[in-house]
């Protein structure tokens, strides 16, 4: 059998060839057919001596007639002249013309077609410097793109570019819906995977400002983590510089292998803990979720570093009392930051002041304020020991081990936890055995939505309620629907028993807050947002990931609130609350207004950083919000 090709097949397998090139090769086809068509309708006419005389009588010259006929098949003209023979060649001339046009303007509207495709894919390469990359796709995206836009509010070309394996149209449309207008910021969406080091560079890694990579909802979403952390700081193309890099990490397990990979380029959340650390300690104080995401949102008050030149020889409690509109919460000295650390500690040169302020201009701006401090006003009241606690725990998930060993951490021996659940995990933590030394736990096997279960437990002899999120129900809206029927029961019982009992709830969705505030919850801890507020701040500003860990770490310095009474008596301004503070080894922050505790519009009272020379009242009820250890 003869196996080689005739003409007509290599003719059409290069034709075919040409074709698959794409709009430009088609083109180039087109231009070559038409000049070809030129040459051939021109040796015509010119051998035929068809050509029309011009007005003068005489014949154009061979290049002119060449360039009309040209023209002739583009445009179709015909120079009317009389005879058979000039007709027929001027009508096939014509028609060919006609397909050269015809078929130009189909390969351009296919082409502008392709490209648009291609443009909705999300395939083309970010040509932006200095934006902050996100990859990844979570429901965390919103809550980071509203932060950083509220963030680069004074920027006027700052750029959020997100790359995640989801469909361009559908992420431009999702962030429309959910975020809406980002003021200045501009949003870039590209579809590719994190993990694959081609995709990768779509989203142009190298001139990132930062890079943010998110946990997926995949089983095992660690794995991608990690990989694109590996993707970034030992890939072929990365840059020479070190990349400024905050990741989040679903399983306390894989933290280790993530911090390796990372290295000194990237800030690993441990995403888990640091939730369950800020719902233990929102049980134990109402009001600190709040003050936490004060701290933690772009919206309000923020913590900035500063070298201040006026506080070189002097000490930590010089700087808690020398700014008006600025909030001195530690030091960072050879690189360590230490939270509310002794008065007496040395500011040296070079270290920096961190502080809480509006903004970072007015930091850089500070000077030493003229508030004074009223020592009659000051309290001098010993702490009191923290009693044993009686605690309640209301669901099961991923998060509620890391909670007991947080209760764990803060409790004093005599302490109690009962944990309510569904039977197969609590039946495993019941064989598991774990046990600590300061907290009895007692498991529970029941519905938390279903009202016999919650008034068996006898809720109005515990200290505080914790309400977990349901595990089983990925769908946010579902599963805080039955975090709400609890908190409506509780706060029925409540109403029965005429005693009301400090509630922490978990939520999936911020947009869900407003509605478990109705039921007459303490705090409301909104996991994806608080986590993405954390990152959105860490990716500004990268010295903030050891604050944050300090400031949720029962080992160290964190928030309390605490009554009024403790610190002052009577009406005075803040730098005497600071001063009493002070002398309790604490850092005061703010305050807690009890007669708006309940009002949204003056988030539930909280007020951090207020000016040093604003009035407090000290009514009752009123707390001041301290940074001390426990």
């Amino acid at each position: 059998m003869n196996s080689k090709p005739t003409t007509a097949q290599r003719l059409k397998y290069r034709f075919d060839n040409t074709m698959a090139r794409g709009t430009p090769a088609l083109i180039g086809l087109l231009a070559v057919i038409t000049i070809l068509a030129a040459v051939i309708f021109s040796l015509v006419i010119i051998g035929g001596h068809l050509f029309p005389a011009e007005s003068n009588g005489h014949r154009p010259s061979v290049i002119r007639q060449i360039y009309r006929i040209t023209s002739s098949v583009i445009k179709f003209s015909t120079f009317d002249k009389d005879g058979w023979w000039w007709t027929a060649v001027m009508f096939v001339n014509s028609i060919v013309g006609l397909f050269i046009v015809s078929a130009l303007v189909g390969l351009l509207v296919q082409g502008f077609n392709a490209k648009m495709r291609e443009l909705r894919k999300g395939r083309s390469f970010v040509a932006e410097t200095g934006h902050t990359l996100i990859l990844g796709w979570s429901e965390a995206v919103y809550p980071i793109v509203s932060e950083l836009a509220i963030a680069n509010e004074s920027e006027s070309r700052a750029t959020v570019v997100i790359l995640a394996d989801e469909d361009k149209q559908k992420m431009d449309e999702r962030l429309a819906e959910k975020v809406g207008s980002t003021g200045k910021m501009k949003v870039v969406c590209r579809s590719g995977s994190p993990i694959d080091m081609s995709d990768l560079q779509i989203a142009n890694p190298n001139a990132a400002k930062s890079i943010i990579i998110l946990s997926s909802s995949k089983d095992d979403p660690d794995l991608d983590v990690i990989k694109t952390l590996l993707a970034l700081t030992a890939g072929p193309n990365r840059r020479p510089e070190p990349y400024h890099i905050v990741a989040e990490i679903e399983h306390a397990a894989n933290l280790d292998v993530a911090r390796i990979v990372g290295g000194s380029e990237a800030s690993v959340i441990d995403r888990r803990r640091t939730v369950s650390r800020l719902m233990v300690q929102a049980s134990r104080q109402s009001g600190i979720a709040m003050a936490y995401s004060e701290l933690f949102d772009f919206g309000g008050d923020e913590i900035y570093f500063r070298e201040d030149p006026a506080l070189v020889g002097h000490t930590y409690g010089t700087a808690l009392l020398h700014y008006e509109d600025c909030c001195a919460i530690g030091i960072r000295s050879d690189g360590v930051v230490k939270i509310n650390p002794p008065a007496s500690t040395p500011i040296n040169a070079g270290d920096a002041i961190i502080a809480v302020a509006a903004d970072d201009s007015i930091l850089a701006a500070a000077g030493k304020g003229s508030a004074t401090v009223d020592e009659s006003r000051i309290v001098a009241a010993a702490p009191t020991p923290a009693p044993a606690t009686k605690m309640l725990m209301l669901g099961w998930n991923t998060r509620a081990r890391v909670v007991i060993d947080e209760l764990a951490a803060y409790a004093v021996p005599g302490s109690t936890l009962t944990v309510v659940g569904p039977e197969e995990p609590i039946t495993e933590q019941i064989e598991a055995g774990v046990s600590y030394e300061t907290l009895q736990i007692e498991y529970v096997v029941g519905e938390t939505t279903k009202r016999a279960t919650l008034n068996g437990l006898d809720v109005s002899t515990h200290d505080a309620v914790l309400v977990m999120s349901p595990p089983d129900i990925k769908d946010a809206q579902k599963a805080d629907a039955r975090s709400l029927v609890t908190l409506l029961h509780l706060r029925d019982i409540a109403a029965i028993t005429g005693k009301r009992v400090p509630i922490v709830s978990e939520m999936l969705d911020d947009r869900n807050r407003e509605l478990a505030q109705v039921t007459k919850v303490d705090d409301v801890i909104v996991s994806e947002k608080i986590i993405s507020l954390i990152l959105a701040q860490i990716s500004e500003n990268k010295e903030l990931s050891a604050v944050f860990d300090d400031l949720l770490d029962a080992a160290g310095s964190e928030i309390h609130i605490r009554d009024v009474g403790v610190y002052i008596n009577g009406e005075t301004n803040f730098a005497t609350v600071v001063e009493a503070a002070k002398r309790r080894g604490e850092t005061a922050i703010g305050y807690r207004s009890f007669a708006a505790h309940e009002d949204p519009t003056m988030q539930y009272g909280v007020k951090i950083n207020p000016a040093k020379s604003a009035t407090l009242a000290a009514a009752a009820g009123d707390r001041v919000i301290v940074l001390a250890e426990d």
